[in-house]
């Protein structure tokens, strides 16, 4: 049994477990066995072959147990190891990593048990390196004087990476300052400890190219611009025209008033749309969508380079396409006034919102207009020279705007949640310098095109699903309870509750809060937070529904350009229309294939993010070198024990440390989530406006620092000191009286700088929404 239980710690690789789940684990679930399991545990424990922890769970002894997890580097040379997303992370203290590198699968041994209620974590110490994270390396080359096998040295742009890189010159011989990608061919051993080995295989530029950033971002991520020789091949033996035998069995909808409306610079224009009312007073939507799978045929280059892909990546001034310009751009690109071959879903929606009856065929259009979102927005506002110009689709464009609004309300009914949050759009010049940073709008007519896209992917999903055969979904799970009660605990602080609990919550709760919080001045920082702890969307071959979008069914059709799932979901309706959903080897073809192709989909989709993120961070630190010593004001909007984050009116976020203030002692209230000056009674919260002074803008990585300046937007309040959670030695709660309304950890006698009263934070906020006009060098806007 000692052997059985070890076997099972061991597999189970967490730091520690409960009895209760032991016992439930190894089937000891009546009362006699589980008493014999305490007792043996108890023998144990007393052997050293396990350890109690403080909360009473049961772990390998520290010194005999191995776990396998994932190490996430600091710079200052230690690191954290994530076990699975139910465990604390394990601290790894420097010296203690051995070769790990960022992102390294590695094993451990426990050096020290963590105690939840002292608030500390476990320590451990990585004894081998299972599975290396980087392949490659892509940074500056600098030649250096012939060691031996070495002719230079490296430079990665990834801060984390701390060892020091040698080129090989086996490889590519690079000049000073040209920006490479090198293969790592040896990772530091007996040898050279405190390096890696490369082998140069691309130039990618020279530092002063212009969007060499950008490239070197993107390199890093391994993603690549240019197509493979295979690729261009195939597209050779692909027209730009269709021809007579292409249209053979297809639905002719040439007739039909279609129409695309995109951003007024996408050239990959995949979805278009018709809008009718019907007789019976219901609507018929169409959604057509350009045929990709027709010209992407399964198994040839084009089809593994797309889901090599997974996905086009758009950063700043440029987009990394998934398929060739020839067929994004060219003959898959619903341009005006040509014919074109989709898959249409075509929709009866009655006044409810309800899909009362669907066709999904194969067919062809031919779209009046090309129209963007600010010209539709503008004959929606009722410019007559807009409806003028687009005269021939303005009865579609009016009956669309209803039917939106009919479905807007059928998916707040049902539950379905929108996050209120900030987008930027970065505008850069020829250079690839950012001249500009903006908030995007949503007009109606954007909002108008999202509700027609969720019907036609909800429509298919339920189509497909109710068939019962294997096909690819976007699944939206509920949020893990630990993350919800993180989020009540924070909305709590506020004086806000949430209706529900952590252990199950509904959409309408969730919904509820957001129209509580609508027009506060902490509005946008709840909201983010609230979507942080929401699981993250994925693709999978089981259908479990969309949380976010209270939807029970739920896929990705409408971008079959952009995103590999939509052209697999092309082709399995291809698949499933010409066997007639009878075909069992081609069932159990795709039964065996799906699963494969959803996580790897879901990989890439994380990895376009990240690379999007990246560039963004590093735009606006570029933006913000031009205003270094400059004031502005701002929101804070996260509290952490070293700092706040202050987040401006064009989005742009920097960190203000506690060392910024000076004379000011702030201490961290982590139960009000507050810094606090016991000196002066400033104390700033989440939603809290703020003047600060731009410090620092470090465009490599990406960080951005403020420093505190004081202003008439500051707060004072008398300082009420309350207990931490989870205390043993718990006192009375101080006077709810004292409170204000508004906020439970605030005093309502909040004085200014000038010594009168002032009011809550929202008057504040509205000191910080105003145009900032000249409080920064050049006196241009922010």
């Amino acid at each position: 049994m000692k052997k059985k239980i070890l076997k099972y710690l061991h597999e189970k690789n967490k730091i520690s477990v409960s009895m209760r789940e032991m016992a439930d684990d190894l089937g000891l679930s009546n009362a006699n066995d589980f008493r014999e399991l305490v007792k043996l545990i108890a023998s144990m424990e007393k052997e050293k072959l396990v350890d109690f922890t403080d909360l009473g769970t049961i772990a390998i002894h520290s010194q005999d147990s191995e776990i396998t997890g994932i190490f996430r580097a600091n710079r200052a040379g230690f690191g954290f190891v994530t076990i699975d997303g139910d465990e604390a992370d394990v601290f790894i203290a420097r010296g203690q990593t051995d070769s790990a590198m960022d992102g390294d699968e590695v094993n451990i041994v426990i050096t020290k048990v963590g105690n939840t209620l002292a608030g500390t974590s476990a320590e451990g110490k990585v004894v081998a390196v299972t599975k290396r994270a980087y392949d490659r390396i892509v940074g500056t080359f600098k030649p250096i004087n012939d060691i031996g096998d070495f002719f230079g040295e490296i430079t990665s742009r990834d801060k984390k990476f701390t060892w020091k890189i040698l080129a090989s010159n086996r490889g590519l011989m690079a000049s000073e300052n040209q920006v490479v990608a090198a293969e790592i061919i040896e990772f530091p051993n007996e040898e050279h400890p405190d390096s890696v080995v490369v082998l140069i295989n691309k130039i990618i530029g020279s530092t002063n190219d212009k969007g060499i950033d950008v490239l070197e971002v993107l390199e890093d991520m391994g993603i690549r611009s240019e197509f493979t020789e295979s690729v261009d091949q195939e597209l050779k033996n692909i027209s730009d025209t269709i021809t007579p035998d292409e249209l053979a069995g297809r639905e002719d909808l040439r007739n039909e008033i279609t129409y695309t409306i995109d951003g007024a610079d996408a050239k990959d224009l995949d979805d278009a749309i018709h809008i009718k009312l019907l007789e019976n007073g219901n609507y018929e939507l169409g959604v057509h969508i350009a045929d990709v799978s027709h010209y992407v045929k399964y198994g040839t280059a084009l089809d593994e380079e797309a889901l090599e892909r997974g996905t086009s990546v758009y950063v700043t001034d440029r987009v990394v396409p998934m398929l060739p310009e020839k067929l994004s751009n060219g003959i898959c690109s619903l341009n005006p006034q040509v014919d074109r071959l989709v898959q249409s879903c075509i929709m009866e929606i009655d006044q409810a919102g309800k899909v009362i009856r669907e066709r999904i065929v194969h067919s062809v259009i031919k779209t009046t207009y090309r129209m963007t979102y600010d010209d539709v927005n503008k004959m929606i506002q009722g410019d007559k020279e807009a409806i003028e110009r687009f005269s021939k689709i303005s009865d579609s464009v009016f009956n669309a705007v209803k039917l939106h609004r009919i479905l807007e309300k059928m998916r707040m009914h049902r539950g379905a949640l929108e996050f209120s949050e900030n987008e930027a759009k970065i505008i850069v010049d020829d250079n690839g310098l950012p001249v500009e940073i903006v908030k995007r709008e949503r007009g109606v007519a954007e909002r108008m095109i999202e509700s027609f896209m969720l019907a036609a992917n909800e429509t298919v999903a339920e189509h497909y699903a109710r068939m019962n055969i294997p096909f690819i979904y976007r699944i939206h799970e509920e949020p893990k309870a630990e993350k919800v009660q993180a989020f009540i605990d924070l909305a709590s602080s506020f004086g806000l509750s949430i209706p529900g609990s952590a252990a199950h919550i509904e959409q309408k709760d969730l919904q509820a809060f957001s129209h509580k919080i609508k027009g506060q001045p902490y509005e946008l920082v709840l909201s983010k937070l609230m979507l942080r702890s929401m699981q993250q969307a994925r693709y999978s071959e089981k259908e479990v529904g969309h949380f976010g979008l209270a939807a029970e069914f739920y896929t990705h059709f409408t971008s079959p350009i952009r995103r590999y799932p939509d052209l697999l979901v092309h082709r399995l309706i291809d698949e499933y229309d010409a066997s007639g959903y009878k075909d069992e080897k081609k069932i159990q073809f795709w039964e065996e294939r799906i699963s494969e192709i959803a996580s790897h989909s879901s990989n890439r989709e994380r990895r376009a993010v990240d690379a999007e993120r990246e560039v963004d961070k590093m735009k606006k630190a570029e933006y913000m070198m031009a205003f270094v010593d400059s004031d502005f004001d701002g929101i804070v909007s996260s509290i952490t024990s070293f700092g706040a984050f202050i987040e401006l009116p064009n989005t742009i976020e920097g960190l203000m440390h506690v060392n910024s203030f000076k004379k000011e002692f702030l201490r961290y209230d982590e139960r009000s989530l507050s810094l606090h000056s016991e000196k002066t009674g400033l104390t700033l919260r989440i939603g809290s406006a703020i003047r600060i002074k731009v410090k620092r803008a470090d465009k490599i990585t990406g960080e951005i620092d403020f420093e505190y300046v004081k202003s008439d937007l500051d707060v004072f309040e008398k300082h009420v000191k309350m207990e931490r959670p989870h205390s043993h030695n718990r006192k009375e709660k101080p006077d709810q009286s004292k409170k204000s309304d508004k906020h439970p950890y605030k005093i309502s006698n909040k004085i200014g700088k000038d010594g009168k009263k002032l009011s809550n934070n929202q008057a504040f906020y509205k000191k910080v929404t105003k145009k900032n006009k000249g409080n920064h060098k050049g006196g241009k806007n922010i």
